[in-house]
């Protein structure tokens, strides 16, 4: 049986033997495993079989005293009285709830993820105060009860079996993590979500846009992709009644003949190109571009960036959103930012900066706004005087707007929805045009 986990950075699968017994015995055993479990935090650490005594005695133990709960003949066997009484209807959801987190906080985040599967299949959920449910739930920290154990704080957040008999379409959390409402630590409306995926059948996506992807990522509003709709509906088909939802964009492909980009700045002899929630990393080393979420790696920058750059003296990247500005030292925020663009001069006019680029043999900064461009002076800290200027006038041959820049061996990139423009800074000529997607090695 497979155990399917949300990681920080990889993807663990761990699998166990059962004792070699009849059906019949094993659902009886499940049955007492997770009821046990369930009700009395039974420890099943090294409970493979009848070979460990102690084990079993620990099992037996806690029969005994269920058992005497309900008035039952203590035997410490699992009898036919017991298996009934196993098998009754009893209160309680979850044994276990983590610390700092209410009740009804996980109430809420777990009505909530259930509920976003439930909109895009005909799947319904309902909330069982007795009883032992097709997916049960429980806070449990190292080794839980399942012979899965978790491995502390960060790491292994969840973990969910597949849909299946006994301990199938069970989802557990790990209790030493610090969960949150927000993007203050990991969001259990997110890991809830995801792990609920994985206990209705689906397996990690690999677009690192999906919910379904193995690294955690915050991210606000709706949850699914596009590839995460796509892989449920294809185990139970949609949701007849409910209203169409707008998924969030799968991850671009990089040799889409279309493709443009949004901004594209150097860092550190690597090369970020980013595109909506996404960015690429080119290094000299890499066989292919990288990809990853923007937020995976600057969980404070915005999901959209319109332009970026680089100052390699000061060793900052500069990020363009709208009328907001952030100065990133690698992968930290500079304190002080994010700030407004209009602090570099730019008239209030300016609603956002569509490219920017370092031109280091000047130590100036070029904005580029519409169809004209501006030029800043890194040194001073001021917007030199004659700009705004035309593009189309100062860059012949080049389109009249452009939506990324970058400098690299005396060269400019401009690109320009699906072209790229190689200009030659001193001879002031585009010397050739390609397309973007060139640019990822397509």
């Amino acid at each position: 049986m497979e155990v399917t986990g949300w990681l920080l950075l990889v993807m663990v699968s761990h699998s166990f033997a059962l004792p070699l017994l009849s059906q019949k015995e094993k659902d009886k055993r499940l049955l007492a495993e997770k009821y046990l479990r369930r009700y009395y935090n039974l420890d099943l650490a090294g409970l493979r079989g009848n070979q460990n005594q102690r084990s079993s005695d620990a099992m037996e133990t806690q029969i005994r005293e269920m058992q005497s709960f309900f008035k039952l003949q203590v035997t410490g066997h699992l009898d036919a009285d017991t298996l009934e009484v196993m098998s009754m209807a009893r209160c309680d959801l979850l044994f276990f709830k983590p610390s700092g987190y209410s009740k009804s906080d996980v109430d809420r985040a777990i009505h909530r993820a259930l509920n976003i599967w439930a909109g895009v299949t005909p799947l319904t959920f309902k909330k069982l105060h007795e009883g032992i449910a097709d997916i049960m739930i429980a806070f449990g920290r190292k080794e839980h009860g399942d012979f899965n154990p978790f491995d502390g704080p960060d790491g292994l957040l969840a973990h969910a079996y597949p849909p299946g008999q006994g301990i199938g379409g069970d989802t557990h959390f790990d209790e030493d993590e610090h969960w949150s409402k927000d993007s203050d630590a990991y969001n259990l409306f997110l890991v809830a979500t995801h792990e609920f995926g994985h206990a209705l059948g689906l397996a990690h996506s690999t677009d690192p846009g999906a919910l379904m992807y193995p690294i955690y990522t915050y991210g606000e509003g709706y949850p699914l992709s596009e590839d995460d709709i796509a892989g449920i509906q294809a185990l139970y088909g949609p949701n007849p009644d409910h209203k169409k939802v707008k998924p969030k964009p799968d991850a671009p492909d990089k040799c889409d003949p279309m493709l443009s980009f949004d901004a594209v700045t150097e860092l550190r002899g690597e090369t970020i190109i980013f595109k909506d929630r996404f960015y690429w990393r080119l290094h000299p080393q890499f066989a292919e571009p990288e990809q990853n979420l923007i937020k995976s790696t600057w969980p404070s920058l915005p999901n959209k960036v319109d332009a970026a750059y680089e100052n390699p003296e000061k060793d900052l990247i500069f990020i363009f959103s709208g009328i907001r500005m952030w100065a990133l030292n690698s992968y930290n925020l500079v304190e002080g930012y994010p700030k407004y663009i209009h602090k570099l001069g730019l008239p209030k006019s300016v609603r956002n900066v569509d490219a920017a680029v370092y031109i280091p043999d000047t130590g100036k900064t070029l904005l580029f706004t519409e169809e004209d461009y501006w030029s800043y002076d890194e040194k001073n800290s001021t917007m030199d005087s004659g700009f705004p200027r035309s593009i189309e006038m100062d860059f012949p041959g080049m389109a009249e707007e452009v939506d990324a820049a970058v400098y690299q061996y005396g060269y400019l990139h401009f690109f320009h929805e699906h072209t790229k423009f190689e200009y030659s800074y001193n001879a002031r000529k585009v010397i050739q045009i390609v397309r973007t997607n060139s640019f990822l090695y397509c």
